[in-house]
């Protein structure tokens, strides 16, 4: 007679996993959440607005916030809590999924103090304040710093907060501390261990939390979990079943309003320091001893030592370069990257980068892989696409010639999220006839429960201490140190112009990408 164990083998064996019946509302979060106080510096931004609060608001609205908890906005405007409120509640009712039903409740939760960032009596007064709600909703003293500001007020806001003891942690009174902050981390190597001395003469690496909102999304996050609790991937994910890897991040707009910004970073910065070089690191890494954050990055770390440094005539043959021109998108004439507000009429701004990169490993020795982003192009895709090899003996050759597809496997990011594998099969009838067919998975399938965007994973991720998604400071050392030659000779070669290839808003990039560009974008190949 069989037990419920044989039951349950033979169901795994039949290919029928038992029922896991775990409620959606129990994978927000781990475990009860440690109260505490938010505070967001830049509060009266554009950031607090439209990520920020709407995402604080949505955990709330799912219970994925502590009880009991504090947001604190801090900013150098002047502005009372009631103001604060209005404009924020104001900001998220315009947004096309805005729910108000419980705002109130929410709202009142939120708290304002003027700060001025370069003051430490500002931050004295700002600590009083602080203990004040303490007291009032036992949050124990635990509390969370996001830097929703530039860049160039990390190391002040930082430096401030270390004098006046937010950093320090279980000594009088206080519980734990987390500072956040947001890409990019400096602009080159040097920049950014500047910033990480900065941050580290106050607070310790396990307080420090490194935003890259592309880790929050479903389809990344789940990279691993495809790769490494999946028997069927892992054994061939490697060079001798892999043609070639394709992680592209494509966009249809071009700088919109953030020119001042774009003309200091260009596509390199802003796209491949950080997102890239992230999605990189979970397609190719190793499986880590234990699923945990410090295992998980240092194995994300080891991916960025293995790149073979592109210098010389391999960064010649490895990196295209383009900036938008003129063009149509939507059917409307779009202008061009130097007839855009704020840019320079002669700038040499790279929108678009295509660069070919090796792992020097065990595993992946030979592949190439290609990181594709840029602005103004064909549609916003972002996608990893491995592509494997032939058959390496085709015996169909005289029934169909040496022409038959390799298996082509999709990880979408967007517009959707999916998995889609293609592979071939034989058309019904009495001919030999094939047809490339396609396993297709949605990660809306067969879910209705709570799903976090974002904002929401991250902050979630902050509040409980989980570093998993977030930068160590030796993965950002290691990409600034592979890509920073690459900046140096495109910024600093007298050809610098002639290397920067135009293409028409609308395309899909400078004609010398043409070709891995239509390998990347077409489904099936």
């Amino acid at each position: 007679m069989l037990d419920d164990k044989d039951r349950e083998q033979m169901t795994r064996v039949e290919g029928k996993a038992p029922p896991v019946d775990i409620p959606a509302e129990e994978c927000l979060t781990v475990g009860p959440l440690d109260p505490c106080t938010i505070v967001i510096f830049g509060a009266s931004g554009d950031l607090t607005a439209r990520k920020l609060v709407p995402a604080l608001y949505n955990l709330y609205l799912n219970d994925g916030l502590p009880k009991p908890f504090v947001i604190v906005g801090a900013s150098r405007t002047s502005m009372s809590h009631e103001e604060f409120r209005e404009r924020l509640k104001a900001s998220y009712a315009a947004t096309e999924k805005a729910d108000l039903a419980r705002w109130e409740e929410f709202a009142a939760n939120l708290y304002y103090q003027s700060v001025v960032y370069d003051s430490l009596d500002s931050y004295v007064e700002l600590a009083g304040y602080l203990r004040k709600l303490d007291e009032k909703y036992h949050t124990r003293g635990n509390r969370v710093f996001d830097l929703a500001v530039p860049p160039s007020l990390y190391p002040v806001i930082a430096e401030m907060l270390g004098k006046a003891g937010f950093a320090q942690e279980g000594e009088n009174g206080t519980g734990w501390s987390r500072i956040v902050v947001e890409k990019p981390f400096g602009r080159d190597l040097q920049s950014a261990m500047e910033l990480d001395q900065t941050l580290h003469r106050s607070f310790q690496e396990h307080q420090i939390f490194r935003i890259d909102h592309y880790l929050a999304k479903e389809t990344v996050q789940n990279i691993l979990m495809f790769r490494f609790a999946n028997a069927i991937f892992e054994p061939i994910w490697n060079r001798s079943y892999i043609a070639y890897v394709g992680i592209i991040a494509s966009e249809k707009l071009g700088v919109e309003n953030r020119a001042g910004y774009y003309e200091q970073a260009g596509v390199i910065r802003d796209m491949f320091q950080n997102h890239m070089m992230q999605v990189l690191s979970l397609t190719a890494m190793e499986p880590p001893s234990l699923f945990e954050a410090d295992r998980v990055r240092e194995e994300k770390a080891k991916v960025f030592r293995s790149l073979k440094p592109l210098k010389g005539d391999k960064q010649e043959d490895n990196l295209i370069l383009g900036q938008y021109g003129p063009g149509i998108i939507n059917g409307s004439e779009v202008a061009g990257y130097r007839e855009e507000p704020g840019v320079s009429s002669s700038s040499l701004i790279p929108t678009f980068a295509m660069m070919r990169v090796f792992i020097d490993n065990w595993r992946w020795r030979g592949v190439p892989f290609y990181l594709v982003s840029g602005k103004r192009l064909a549609r916003k895709s972002t996608r990893i696409v491995v592509q494997f090899k032939r058959v390496p003996h085709s015996m169909f050759r005289n029934v169909f010639g040496d022409e038959i597809l390799a298996n082509r496997l999709i990880l979408a990011i967007y517009p959707e999220e999916r998995i889609t594998l293609t592979f071939q099969t034989k058309y019904p009838g009495a001919r030999n006839c094939l047809r490339p067919v396609t396993l297709d998975f949605s990660y809306d399938q067969n879910y209705s429960g709570p799903s976090l965007e974002a904002y929401e994973k991250v902050l979630l991720d902050c509040i409980q201490g989980d570093q998993m998604l977030f930068w160590s400071n030796n993965g950002v050392k290691l990409s600034w140190s592979f890509l920073t030659p690459i900046l140096q000779d495109c910024e600093t070669c007298g050809d610098r112009g002639a290397r920067l290839q135009p293409y028409d808003s609308g395309s899909w990039g400078p004609e010398a990408a043409q070709k891995w560009m239509k390998l990347l974008i077409d489904e099936e190949q």
